[in-house]
């Protein structure tokens, strides 16, 4: 549940890998057309049945790898970080072994570091696929407390 407006937002994944599946079914049965009869019932299994396993897949990247900031949160994949946490944006380098928001041991795949220091001194790794832009929507925020 969001609280506010959303100022910066990565989906995670869109929704156009849900028609690799038909596509590659009815590319198969065009294919089988030009050689002879088509097994209708067979591609439309194939078809079904990617569909939903591209549908679980985009599911789950957009739980894992969504991003979310609000006036009040971070959201990274399924962690929130209260933005009221968060001390500085600018300046502040990646410490080895500090924590990666989201609960992975690295930052996704293409996606980039975004060094964050916590009140307690600590310093956490948010990640993006535009750094800059969420680097400039969290630092708008904690530059107005």
């Amino acid at each position: 549940m969001t609280e506010g407006p959303v100022l910066y937002a990565e989906p995670g994944s869109t929704r156009w890998p849900l028609l690799w599946g038909p596509a590659f079914a009815g590319t198969g049965a065009g294919v089988e057309a030009l050689s002879g009869p088509v097994h209708t019932v067979a591609w439309l299994i194939v078809g079904i049945t990617l569909f939903g396993v591209f549908a679980l897949w985009v599911n789950v990247r957009r739980k894992v790898y969504r991003v979310e900031l609000t006036p009040a949160t971070l959201r990274q994949g399924r962690e929130e970080l209260p933005v009221a946490d968060i001390a500085r944006v600018t300046d502040v380098g990646a410490a080895p072994g500090a924590k990666v928001l989201g609960g992975g041991w690295t930052v996704p795949r293409k996606t980039y570091e975004v060094p964050l220091r916590l009140g307690d001194d600590s310093t956490v790794l948010a990640w993006a696929r535009d750094d800059e832009a969420l680097k400039a929507a969290i630092a708008r925020l904690v530059e107005e407390e």
